[in-house]
C-alpha cells in the first residue's frame, strides 16, 4: 500500500476516534470543569512519551510561547463549553452545534488574518443559520446545551485561527503541549471558584471514571493527534480538511449506536443538520473547484 493510501486510513482512524470523544463526555460522571482538567492533565503526561518534545518545546522564543499559552485557554474553554453542551442536551446535538465553526471561521478568519473576505462562505453560513434554527426547533429543554455548543464552537474557530496565524514552522508537538499545559494550568486556578462542594475526593477519580479518561486523553486524543500529524506529511492540506469534516457524521452516527439518542431526535433535527454538513462539505469543495478554474 502506498504511503499516501496509509497516511489516509490513519487519518480517517484518526476522525474515527475524535468522534468517541462525544459519547465519553457523556459517560464519564465528572461534570464539564473537572472533566477537561483530568482530560489535560493526562494528555499532557502523554505527550511526555513523545520523542524530541522538550528540544522542540526549546526552539519556541519566549514570546511566542506566550502567545500558545493564551491560546491554550482558549482551547481549554472550548472544550469546557463542548462538553457542558453534551451534559445539557445530547451527544447529537453538541456535535451538530459544533459543526457550525466553519461559519464563525469564515467570518473570524479574514479579521485576524487579514485576508479578503469570502461572499461565498457568507452564502454557506447563511445555510448553516437555517440549520441552526432547525436544529433549535427540535427540542426546548436542550436549547441550554445547544447554547453551549455554539459556544464552542466559536472558540474552536477563534483559536484554530490563532493557530494557523502564529504557527509558522514551530512543531504541532511542542505547540500543542504548551496549549494543553497552560490550559491546565488556567483552570487549576479557577476549578476552585467554579465547581461547587469541591473536595480532594472529587479529584481523584473512581476506577471507571479513570479508565474513560485514559480512553478520552490517550486514546481520543494523542493518538489521533499524532496520526493526524503523520497524515499532513502525505496527504493535501484539501484532502486533510475535507476529511476532517466527518467528525461530526461520525460522532453522531456513534452517538446513535452507543447512547441511543435517536429516540430523543426527529426528522427535523436531522433535516437541520444535514443542512449544516452540506455547507461544511461545500466550502472546501467550492475552493477546490475555482482553484481548478484559474
Amino acid at each position: 500500500m502506498k504511503a499516501e493510501n496509509k497516511a489516509y486510513l490513519g487519518l480517517h482512524f484518526a476522525i474515527f476516534l475524535w468522534g468517541f470523544t462525544a459519547i465519553l463526555g457523556k459517560l464519564i460522571s465528572y461534570g464539564e470543569m473537572l472533566l477537561v482538567w483530568h482530560r489535560m492533565w493526562i494528555t499532557c503526561a502523554s505527550f511526555l512519551l513523545i520523542p524530541g518534545l522538550i528540544m522542540a518545546i526549546r526552539k519556541i522564543p519566549a514570546r511566542r510561547a506566550a502567545t500558545f499559552g493564551g491560546i491554550g485557554i482558549l482551547v481549554a474553554l472550548h472544550w469546557v463549553a463542548f462538553y457542558g453542551s453534551i451534559k445539557y442536551s445530547n451527544a447529537s446535538l453538541a456535535l451538530s452545534a459544533l459543526a457550525t465553526s466553519s461559519l464563525f471561521a469564515s467570518i473570524l478568519e479574514p479579521a485576524i488574518t487579514r485576508t479578503r473576505f469570502n461572499f461565498t462562505d457568507m452564502l454557506l453560513g447563511i445555510l448553516v443559520i437555517v440549520g441552526i434554527g432547525m436544529i433549535f426547533s427540535v427540542n426546548e429543554v436542550y436549547t441550554k446545551g445547544l447554547i453551549w455548543g455554539i459556544a464552542a464552537a466559536f472558540l474552536a474557530a477563534l483559536f484554530s485561527t490563532l493557530n494557523k496565524k502564529y504557527l509558522g514552522e514551530y512543531e504541532g508537538k511542542a505547540v500543542s503541549f504548551i496549549e494543553l499545559g497552560t490550559g491546565f494550568l488556567f483552570l487549576t486556578l479557577i476549578i476552585p471558584f467554579t465547581v461547587e462542594g469541591l473536595s480532594a475526593e472529587m479529584l481523584v477519580p473512581g476506577r471507571q471514571d479513570f479508565f474513560l479518561l485514559i480512553l478520552l486523553a490517550v486514546g481520543c486524543t494523542t493518538l489521533p493527534y499524532m496520526l493526524s500529524l503523520n497524515a499532513l506529511r502525505y496527504i493535501s492540506a484539501f484532502k486533510s480538511n475535507l476529511a476532517i469534516n466527518l467528525e461530526p457524521v461520525y460522532g453522531i452516527l456513534l452517538a446513535i449506536a452507543f447512547l441511543g439518542e435517536s429516540k430523543d431526535l426527529n426528522l427535523t433535527f436531522y433535516v437541520g443538520t444535514s443542512l449544516i454538513l452540506v455547507a461544511v462539505f461545500l466550502k472546501p469543495a467550492l475552493k477546490f473547484a475555482l482553484r481548478k478554474l484559474r
